[in-house]
């Protein structure tokens, strides 16, 4: 029992370092916008994490990357509650494909290909869909002053961070897909 809770924190915390390494390095990042956002492969350590390991694996290791992101000076913060709610609770959220862990396990073992990519895709929009509503309120909030002119700025907060969150809800649908098929071992927590 312990060797499993010490292999969880352990691959929680590489994952999540994975993550922040991923979203850093320049040629595995195409950074869309200078005030944050970018398309990458970022999120995808992180939905590994939730679907090994569930919901608490997910959110632990969401938050961590969210945290790694301030640490690192990779956060653009210009409220407590602006950095609270963008790299606290959106990153976090990304863990709540989580819920979907069962699903794919059960899927992979059956060799049910179709379902295995119907719930990852399930599992990453959730999580991608959960980081966008808090880049949007945030952005709503604490960014309204970048809107163009005339334009509302709950619609310039959602073309701003739907412009990075799509294609990387796509991307990792996709390469996490992939790699289940191709390497199902990765699914296996224990």
């Amino acid at each position: 029992m312990n060797s499993k809770k010490n292999l969880f924190l352990v691959e929680v915390a590489i994952f999540s370092a994975l993550a922040l390494v991923l979203d850093i390095v320049p040629f595995l990042s195409f950074k869309i916008w200078p005030q944050g956002g970018s398309v990458s492969l970022a999120m995808i350590p992180v939905f590994i994490v939730a679907f090994r390991w569930g919901l608490k694996g997910g959110l632990l290791s969401g938050f961590l990357f969210g945290i790694f992101q301030i640490a690192v000076g990779q956060a653009i913060i210009v409220t407590a509650l602006q950095g609270f709610i963008e790299y606290g609770l959106a990153f976090t959220a990304l863990g709540m494909a989580g819920i979907f862990s069962k699903q794919i396990q059960t899927a992979l073992t059956a060799g049910k290909t179709a379902k295995l990519f119907t719930f990852v895709s399930m599992g990453v929009l959730l999580g991608c869909a959960l980081r966008f509503l808090g880049h949007l309120c945030a952005g709503v909030v604490f960014f309204a002053n970048y809107a163009p002119e005339g334009q509302p700025v709950w619609l310039y907060s959602t073309l701003y961070n739907g412009s990075y969150m799509l294609p990387a809800f796509i991307l990792s649908s996709l390469v996490i897909s992939f790699l289940f098929y191709k390497q199902p071992r990765l699914i296996e927590a224990s």
